[in-house]
């Protein structure tokens, strides 16, 4: 029998492809914390005093683990390069900035210089005007050439809000320039008429890498001219470039620079990140260019204090009678609902869609019993609405309409929210990165600012929230990406090939996997082989072979089933746990029951409802060993790395208790297994470790499943991902290595790079593991240490005392890799 945790993302593309091992190495760079822009005078409370309000109600103290002051900072002034145009700087000054900090000067003389740079400098650092001077500069001296197209420019943004938010920005800075610069947004929202008028006016194009890959490229000879003319290329938010998503991005760009090379032109890039580990390093493997790098932030910023916060234990039981907590979703919502109430403007980050809708839900129905004027200043903010709702949301949230929101990643990323005063985080966004984007949301403008960290009932939650060094004393991650993966790299060959006759000389800009990909290609018929290069040799469009995003599919449709009604979408990969027959679906405040889930429409009909309840689908995971690139001993037993094959059945659901989580049921569905090739890290034990480990047969599988499940669980402390980027599985004896096994996977085809920095971070992981099982205060096991809200196995078995004298016997014969 198999125990397992799946991760997210569930597909299979492309078939068998090798899989060749790429290594990375992870250096240490300092903390980035978040900054401030400007300084503010208004007569706000103070981050202390706020947080002092919230902690006064009853054993609300308590619940703070920690609080972490960082103190404000005077900012650094400069001069602006010779090389900016007057005209520029008295727009800027217009603007109400009268002279640049140091290091937006640094960051616009490599710009000039014609060199790529990263600015990596804290949140709202004004690392938008450290490239948007050198852009609006050179748009302004190509305004001026004969033609009138003499340069542009491109934006990438890995969300639609933030191109939406920077073209608002660009076109206010822009205006006392007149209609020289042409800012325009190019996305999924344009509506067609626009799109020509784009193409061949405007000088300052705002996209996302989607539309680059599935539009701009293949449609390249209607861009010619804006391609011909492109000086700069500007990818903000460029730590978000991570995994399969940055891997694809980072394919992507180097078709970019090919079909620029076709036009005779060669743009530099502009990125800028307020959250990256070596990031010139990280920008160089994204592009395929020497990237310099912008990083000592001469910004002033204000105070921020940052709280960790534990939900208390309640009377209730979990799964096998585990102490529960109180849920984060429900404690957010509490603490959304008090700051409405103080008026203090404050964002919610959550990590799921249902759980932002939750906490608005559960917030407007406790303001409305304090003010019923109170519950439209909340709202919800996540991906899946309609553009019109996402536009409404934004000019409420600027406009100062709305006081509180609660809202997914998809606000995360440098939408511009001045004025808020306090950032909610409910359960760690699983990288360090990630938190100081969130908590960098408040605060800009200069003025203090609160973050709290509210602790979810999991490993690493509660990990975090009793180890407050691993947080604010540690730096941000790495970036990992692998545009070596060949389900990565072969369909963007495809789409190159189709945009162009791909040659010999044209594989080693995609990297040094592409020559052996291109017989493999050629033997599916994909590509053919002529004088001039290879060829694309279908009907379809190829670039609708790779999803970038890592989807997998065409999105599923929700739709009500009364009234035809087109609610929202879902991607395919998570409609299986999300959308599937009795599910509860959330959107804008309404609760929707799935009626059916047709998957050869993809379409998921809904009738709206109110169950007392939500909905967590259950899954059964195998996995099965492809190759082994690389293993060291560990004792008699192995640490492994390589090539597998996971094999994933959502199986039922189980119906909890919305506020307690407490299991009401559980609902057996019918729907077909999918598998995925992919790469993991997996490691044995032989009997004579278990019997040094005092490990009985009976306790051996609760034992494997244990360790397991907190593996997971910690393991977004030594890689850029999420538990819900990777999987697990542990098997008292696994077929292929005969031997007891834990297997712990990358939830992407051919891999995302997490399980590789796994392996060669395994000591200090698994170290970790085994300190956040023993410290927890739980009698036998508890889902702070050991049970896992995915566990298709209902957490079934599991031994807290078995895992901590397995993981105990296992480090202690560990050797290398690792720290």
């Amino acid at each position: 029998m198999a125990f397992n945790h799946l991760p997210a993302t569930m597909h299979d593309a492309l078939g068998p492809l090798s899989v060749t091992p790429v290594t990375h190495s992870v250096p240490m760079a300092k903390n980035l914390r978040p900054g401030r822009s400007h300084e503010s005078g208004d007569a706000r409370p103070t981050p202390q005093a706020v947080l002092d309000r919230l902690s006064a109600g009853a054993n609300r103290a308590a619940r703070i683990t920690h609080t972490e002051h960082l103190p404000p900072r005077p900012g650094r002034h400069a001069v602006w390069p010779d090389r900016i145009r007057p005209e520029v700087i008295d727009a800027i000054q217009q603007a109400g900035i009268d002279h640049p900090w140091v290091h937006q000067t640094a960051a616009a003389e490599h710009a000039l210089d014609g060199e790529s740079v990263v600015i990596a400098t804290g949140t709202a650092s004004g690392k938008s005007l450290a490239y948007l001077a050198p852009v609006l500069t050179t748009l302004l001296d190509g305004a001026e050439a004969p033609n009138g197209r003499g340069a542009t420019a491109l934006y990438l943004a890995p969300t639609k809000a933030l191109a939406a938010d920077q073209c608002r920005a660009v076109k206010a800075l822009a205006a006392p320039l007149g209609n020289r610069v042409r800012p325009a947004v190019y996305d999924g929202d344009t509506p067609f008429e626009e799109r020509e008028w784009v193409r061949q006016y405007a000088g300052y194009v705002l996209t996302n890498p989607d539309m680059l890959h599935r539009s701009i490229l293949p449609s390249h000879p209607r861009w010619s001219s804006f391609l011909r003319a492109l000086r700069y290329v500007v990818i903000d938010e460029c730590h978000t470039y991570r995994g399969v998503f940055g891997s694809h991005v980072a394919q992507v760009l180097r078709r970019l620079r090919r079909i620029c090379a076709r036009y005779g032109a060669d743009p530099v890039f502009l990125l800028a990140s307020a959250t990256a580990a070596d990031p010139a390093r990280a920008a160089g493997r994204l592009t395929g260019v020497p990237v310099h790098e912008v990083a000592d932030d001469a910004s002033p910023r204000g105070e921020l204090v940052f709280a960790l916060w534990e939900p208390p234990l309640t009377e209730l039981h979990g799964e096998k009678g585990a102490p529960v907590r109180r849920t984060a979703t429900a404690e957010t919502a509490d603490l959304l609902t008090d700051l409405t109430v103080q008026g203090v403007r404050t964002v919610a980050f959550v990590r799921s869609r249902r759980g932002a809708e939750l906490i608005s839900v559960i917030s407007k129905e406790r303001l409305a019993e304090v003010d019923r004027t109170l519950p439209r200043r909340v709202a919800a903010y996540r991906g899946g609405y309609l553009p019109e709702e996402r536009r409404a949301l934004e000019r409420a949230l600027h406009s100062g309409e709305l006081l509180g929101l609660a809202a997914t990643t998809a606000l995360e990323l440098g939408v511009d929210v001045s004025g808020l005063d306090a950032v909610l985080i409910a359960g760690y966004p699983g990288t360090r990165a990630s938190l100081w984007q969130q908590a960098g949301r408040a605060g800009r403008g200069g003025q203090g600012a609160l973050a709290v960290l509210i602790a979810r009932d999991d490993p690493l939650d509660t990990f975090l929230v009793h180890h407050p060094e691993a947080l604010f004393a540690q730096p941000v991650e790495s970036t990992v990406l692998d545009p070596d993966n060949p389900y990565v790299l072969a369909p963007h060959l495809c789409a190159a090939a189709a945009e162009l006759p791909l040659t010999e000389a044209d594989l080693s800009l995609f990297g040094p996997a592409a020559p052996g990909l291109m017989p493999q290609l050629e033997a599916a018929k994909l590509l053919r082989r002529r004088a001039s290069g290879w060829h694309w040799t279908r009907r379809e469009r190829a670039a609708d072979l790779a999803d970038i995003r890592g989807g997998g599919g065409r999105p599923v449709q929700i739709v009500e089933e009364g009234t035809g009604r087109l609610l929202g979408t879902v991607d395919e990969s998570a409609a299986h746990t999300s959308v599937h027959e009795g599910a509860v679906h959330l959107h804008q405040g309404r609760t929707y029951l799935v009626r059916r889930l047709d998957l050869e429409d993809s379409v998921a009909l809904v009738e709206e409802a109110v169950p007392p309840y939500s909905t967590t689908a259950r899954d059964t995971t195998t996995v099965s060993v492809l190759g082994t690139d690389t293993e060291v001993p560990w004792g008699d037993g192995r640490l492994c790395y390589g090539s597998v094959e996971v094999t994933n059945q959502v199986v039922s659901f189980l119906r909890r208790k919305l506020i307690t989580g407490e299991v009401l049921g559980e609902t057996k569905l019918d729907l077909p297994p999918r598998t995925l090739r992919t790469r993991a890290v997996w490691w044995t034990v032989t009997d004579d470790q278990l019997d040094a480990a005092r490990i009985i047969p009976e306790q051996l599988g609760g034992a494997l499943h244990a360790a397991e499940h907190a593996s997971i669980g910690m393991l977004p402390l030594f890689a850029t991902c999420d538990r819900w980027d990777i999987g697990g599985v542990s098997v008292p004896l696994h077929p292929d290595t005969l031997l007891p096994t834990v297997f712990v996977y990358d939830g992407h085809p051919g891999g995302a790079g997490f399980a590789e920095r796994a392996f060669h971070t395994a000591r200090a992981w698994l170290t970790a593991t085994l300190e956040a099982i023993a410290s927890c205060e739980c009698e036998a096991g508890c889902p702070s240490c050991i049970q896992s809200p995915k566990c298709g196995n209902g957490n079934d078995p599991l031994d807290k005392r078995a895992a901590i004298r397995l993981l105990t016997q296992l480090l202690a014969s560990a050797g290398p890799p690792g720290p």
